[in-house]
């Protein structure tokens, strides 16, 4: 289980204190998909890179199945068991598709897993395999490699972050039939940060994060009316956002 309690992310911007999170206070259930929603500058990106450890938390506790990772590395938490998708990928010069691949699992995978993978994100799989993860190709293209690299490994959590930006509708399709599988097996929990319908409609419970803190949790079936008809405006919800 995932508890996150008083997270607060603080920056000085032009000499001034700036709150980018404020209290912060969730859990994550094993094997539970939780969505996190809210008006675009909210602060959900920034949860999910102090979650990660990109950022330093200025105050707060993480906590995974009973450790404290509120002071760990990235790659101190990635071996804790957490799995990480940027909203924007980075690029990886002279690194090939499949050697990202192998990294990501910390093991040598098969061709052919390599290949499941590829082709689970919507790719046609031995095209990229050699192909370097670097600007020749399309922010989509890094974006589905890059959630394959999450899927390469079991994790306790995974965080996506807009995991639906820059893809098109088939493959998205089938990134959604990925989270599915996985909130299915109940193996490994979700947080998935989007305003996509079909995503938040997936979600165990919804968290609406908004100017920096949290406005509401609740289970799903209480939190669509709240996003669908009370504040149609805080989310922008139609698949056909979706590139």
């Amino acid at each position: 289980m995932l508890q996150v309690e008083n997270l607060t992310y603080k920056v000085m911007e032009n000499g001034k204190e700036v709150t980018l999170l404020r209290d912060v206070s969730f859990d994550v259930q094993d094997g539970e998909m939780l969505v996190i929603t809210g008006p675009n500058g909210g602060g959900k990106s920034t949860l999910a890179k102090v979650l990660m450890g990109i950022v330093p938390a200025s105050s707060g506790k993480i906590i995974l199945d009973g450790v404290d990772l509120t002071q760990m590395t990235p790659d101190e938490r990635a071996k804790a068991g957490i799995g990480y998708a940027f909203q924007q990928p980075p690029v990886f010069k002279g690194m090939t598709v499949e050697r990202l691949l192998n990294l990501a699992a910390g093991r040598e995978l098969p061709e052919e897993v390599c290949c499941t993978l590829l082709s689970n994100v919507g790719l046609c799989a031995r095209e990229y395999l050699k192909r370097e993860v670097d600007a020749t190709l399309s922010g989509g293209e890094r974006k589905r490699i890059e959630i394959a690299t999450v899927l390469a490994k079991q994790h306790k959590i995974c965080i996506f972050d807009e995991p639906e930006a820059g893809i098109d509708l088939w493959s998205f399709s089938m990134l959604v039939k990925q989270f599915e599988q996985i909130h299915e097996a109940k193996d490994q929990s979700l947080i998935l940060i989007s305003h996509q319908e079909r995503i938040i409609q997936m979600a165990d419970r919804i968290l609406i994060i908004n100017d920096a803190e949290v406005d509401r949790c609740g289970k799903r079936e209480d939190m669509l009316p709240v996003l669908f008809e009370d504040q149609p405006s805080c989310v922008c919800m139609k698949e056909r956002s979706v590139h």
